[in-house]
C-alpha cells in the first residue's frame, strides 16, 4: 500500500503544480460554456490573500491541489483538483482538512465555493465534508452550469 500522500503549504507556480492546474482546466473547459468558467489563474493563486496547499506523493510529484482565497467574512475554495490516478484515497478530504485548518488558525470560520452539477465526485466529497447549498455570492450570478455550497467552521 502506498503511504499517504504529505500535504503542505505550496507555491502555486511551480512548474507540476501549473501542470495540474492545467488539466484541471483540460477537464473542465470542454464541460461548461466559457461564461460559467470560473477558475483562477496563477497570478491570483499567489496573492497574500490566498492559502495555497499540494499533495505529493511518495515520490514527491504533485497530485492533488486547493487554494482558499480569503474575502470578507469567508474563504472560497479555488482550483481544487486531485490527478485522476491518485482519487479514490481521500485525498480531495485531506486537501480539504488541511485548507480549514489553515482558515480557522487566520479567524476564517466560512468557507464557500462554486461548481459545476456535472462533476458529482466533487459534489459527493463536499457534501460529505459538509457542505450544503446555498445561492450565488461574490459576484457570482445565478447559472445552471454553477452549484454553490458553503460550510461554517467550527474552532
Amino acid at each position: 500500500m502506498n503511504p499517504a500522500p504529505r500535504i503542505a503549504p505550496e507555491r502555486a507556480d511551480q512548474p507540476d503544480v501549473v501542470a495540474l492546474i492545467e488539466a484541471l482546466d483540460a477537464y473542465q473547459k470542454p464541460m461548461y460554456p466559457a461564461e460559467s468558467h470560473h477558475g483562477v489563474d496563477i497570478a491570483t493563486l499567489m496573492q497574500p490573500n490566498v492559502l495555497f496547499v499540494v499533495a505529493r506523493d511518495e515520490h514527491g510529484s504533485a497530485v492533488g491541489c486547493a487554494g482558499l482565497m480569503l474575502a470578507d467574512g469567508y474563504g472560497e475554495i479555488k482550483r481544487m483538483y486531485v490527478d485522476p490516478a491518485s482519487r479514490g484515497r481521500g485525498l480531495g478530504r485531506a486537501l480539504l482538512d488541511a485548507l480549514e485548518a489553515m482558515a480557522l488558525a487566520r479567524g476564517c470560520t466560512l468557507l464557500r465555493l462554486e461548481t459545476g452539477p456535472k462533476q458529482p465526485e466533487a459534489l459527493r466529497t463536499y457534501e460529505r465534508q459538509g457542505f450544503v447549498r446555498r445561492g450565488p455570492f461574490a459576484d457570482y450570478w445565478d447559472d445552471p452550469h454553477s452549484v454553490f455550497m458553503e460550510k461554517a467552521l467550527v474552532g
